[in-house]
């Protein structure tokens, strides 16, 4: 199972959760391994390129190279018709967050900053042209103040630069910001889902405090390369729907302040392309570019 992000990240956590219950249900082993590079490209491609068998699957599919990457830019490949949708496991929000020293205790106060001192807001991504990206440069756009975003390998880096202090601000999932909100390092600021965030209930929505912004976040599915035949992945997706059904995978999850959200094959697929043309018209409304 190839991780195109970090280790530590969302997806990657994701990732561990599936390999500790997946003997439960196949009796073939699961290895997991990160391939972080472009945004999620290089690890994706490898997968594309991977011979159809069933044995080379890529964990994260409907991340922001996928859904909103290739409205910005050229892709190696087809994100649609050179992969295979196997099924939805999660969607994970992005979530705005900032140091605990930090003077914003809202969106609000750090728009007001930035207006009154005229200068940029720094915010860590985890990769460039990914959903969390896309976010915080739609609420800037929105907002109508400059804020500069620092693109890492995942997840997991991009937090991680926020905790050391070197940004004003980050966008993660709730996964990765969980154990820094808990040991008092971080402060949410919003998350940007259409409704609050069952893993962030006190954490009011972008919209909720005047800024018209809201996105899928992260969608966090399972792919095999497009010519694995129909009842491999039939197979795959009736392993999957039994993991997400499983109860230690479910407390798994919870304790990773990730829901489960499983879609077979087929709805997975449509979904993905819903969520692909609502990304693009986001794009396109806000006049979205990635220099």
């Amino acid at each position: 199972m190839i991780v195109p992000f970090a280790a530590g990240g969302s997806s990657d956590l994701l990732a561990r959760a599936v390999e500790k219950v997946w003997t439960k249900y196949s009796p073939q082993p699961l290895v997991v391994i990160n391939k972080p590079g472009g945004g999620g490209v290089v690890g994706t491609e490898f997968v594309v390129r991977s011979k159809p068998d069933g044995y080379t699957l890529f964990l994260g599919y409907g991340s922001g190279h996928d859904v909103v990457m290739p409205h910005l830019q050229k892709m190696p490949y087809d994100t649609y018709n050179d992969l295979a949708a196997v099924s939805r496991l999660s969607v994970h929000s992005v979530a705005v967050c900032t140091g605990a020293k930090s003077e914003f205790n809202s969106i609000k106060d750090m728009v007001a900053w930035a207006k009154k001192e005229n200068k940029p807001i720094t915010s860590s991504v985890s990769t460039k042209a990914g959903a969390v990206d896309i976010t915080i440069t739609a609420l800037g756009k929105v907002a109508g103040i400059n804020i500069v975003t620092v693109p890492f390998a995942g997840g997991a880096d991009a937090v991680t630069t926020l905790a050391g202090g070197h940004v004003m601000i980050g966008g993660g999932h709730p996964s990765e910001i969980m154990p820094h909100i808990k040991a008092g390092r971080f402060k949410p600021l919003a998350v940007a889902l259409p409704e609050r965030d069952p893993s962030l209930p006190d954490v009011p929505t972008l919209i909720e405090q005047g800024f018209n912004v809201h996105t899928w976040g992260s969608i966090k599915g399972v792919a095999a390369p497009a010519a694995t035949p129909k009842e491999v992945v039939a197979y795959l997706d009736a392993t999957f729907k039994k993991i997400c059904e499983d109860p230690e995978f479910k407390k798994l999850m919870a304790d990773l302040a990730q829901p489960i959200m499983y879609q077979n094959s087929a709805d997975f697929a449509k979904f993905l392309q819903q969520a692909y043309a609502d990304y693009g018209k986001l794009i396109k409304d806000l006049n979205i570019s990635i220099q």
